[in-house]
């Protein structure tokens, strides 16, 4: 049964982003049959350690199939600096030397399995089946292990955030009942403000309670079906328009001709476009501007959302994608919502081969932008 679930997890996945593997070889001839056995993969080729490194760097790289023997970086020099990076990619060895040495050295290194040369075809689409199932269950594991840590984190953050404003609130009902607040007196009409404001700041603490306990601590596959995203943004745009309205804060909407319909878990994607537009609602001051930019290429659709709002501190950036972390410029303690909106947008999107990107300075406002691939 968990073997059948992972199967769907993994095709589902697969329709925003076949595995991609890295054949390192100085010869060419298995670089040139792989595309032929490994069809539903993204093959990469290099004909060095050095010119593997480069294709890390630019490509997302699931599994890595290694000669040992090259000039310059060899397999093993690879393997080491492969792990270092990234110590969950899978790294296969294949060697035609029987070397125990060699093998013990790579096992050392953390080498996920071995393959010898000659090349089987048969024993590589075996292997590489087994690695990718066995990563598919190790992200699995490592999935569920972060889902239960988040819940204690979340239960502990909620009742954190909710003690404030139910404490107020029954201190000032408290006070109402035993006749103590005076409400002829002119500063009970200021103490009322507070407690409204604090209510008001309580209903959208629940509401986003309950937001993130559906969609969020109930993890699941993607929910691939076409999209509009231009339909998405305006329907994030009509559900803050009063908050902007508040502020005085005009949302501009710029779209470059027509956006073409996407393959997208629709709630996860509006989700992300939600918590970008609310960040940038709450944090530009009144009288300011938010612009939403959207575009098209024949490889991408690009939203970008922008704010003449104070900016994000340099060193502040690196953190905002953090779980529960939250800019506190008063350092109050008391920022609205549970820091969990820019974690889990850029995870949306990244579930979708996609890109979230932040720049940002203090004083000049942040520019947020969603990279979704047209496929």
């Amino acid at each position: 049964m968990a073997a059948a679930h992972e199967s769907r997890v993994v095709a589902l996945a697969c329709e925003t982003r076949s595995p991609s593997i890295l054949v390192v070889d100085d010869e060419s001839a298995l670089c040139e049959v792989c595309p032929t056995v490994l069809k539903e993969c993204s093959v990469f080729c290099a004909a060095s350690g050095e010119e593997a490194l480069q294709v890390l760097d630019a490509e997302e790289i699931d599994v890595i199939l290694t000669d040992v023997m090259m000039p310059g970086i060899d397999g093993l020099e690879l393997l080491q600096i492969a792990k270092e990076r990234e110590p969950d990619r899978i790294v296969i060895i294949m060697t035609g030397y029987g070397d125990r040495e060699i093998v013990l050295r790579a096992l050392k290194a953390g080498a996920d399995d071995f393959i010898s040369k000659p090349i089987n075809l048969l024993q590589l689409r075996t292997v590489i089946d087994k690695t990718l199932e066995k990563k598919a269950l190790r992200e699995e594991l490592l999935r569920l292990k972060s889902a239960d840590r988040l819940k204690t984190d979340f239960l502990g953050l909620v009742s954190h955030k909710l003690r404030t404003p139910v404490t107020i609130i029954s201190l000032f009902l408290q006070n109402l009942s035993r006749g103590v607040a005076d409400i002829n007196d002119p500063a009970f009409a200021n103490t009322l403000r507070l407690i409204l404001g604090e209510s008001d700041y309580l209903g959208d603490l629940i509401q986003e309670l309950l937001t993130f306990s559906d969609m969020l601590l109930q993890d699941g596959p993607l929910d691939i079906q076409p999209c509009d995203l231009a339909e998405l943004t305006d329907m994030a745009v009509d559900e803050f328009s009063y908050l902007a309205a508040d502020k005085e804060l005009p949302l501009n909407r710029q779209y470059a001709g027509t956006f073409p319909a996407l393959a997208l878990d629709r709630r996860r994607i509006a989700f992300a476009i939600r918590a970008l537009l609310h960040n940038a609602i709450k944090f530009t001051p009144q009288g300011g501007t938010v612009t939403l930019i959207g575009s098209a290429t024949p490889e991408e659709v690009r939203l970008e959302i922008r704010d003449n709002g104070p900016g994000i501190p340099a060193e502040e950036l690196p953190k905002v994608f953090e779980k529960f972390y939250q800019i506190d410029p008063g350092r109050t303690g008391q920022v609205q919502g549970f820091g969990l909106g820019l974690f889990y947008a850029r995870r949306f999107v990244r579930d979708h081969g996609g890109r979230l990107q932040l720049t940002s300075s203090s004083g000049a406002g942040t520019t947020a932008v969603i990279t979704l691939p047209r496929c």
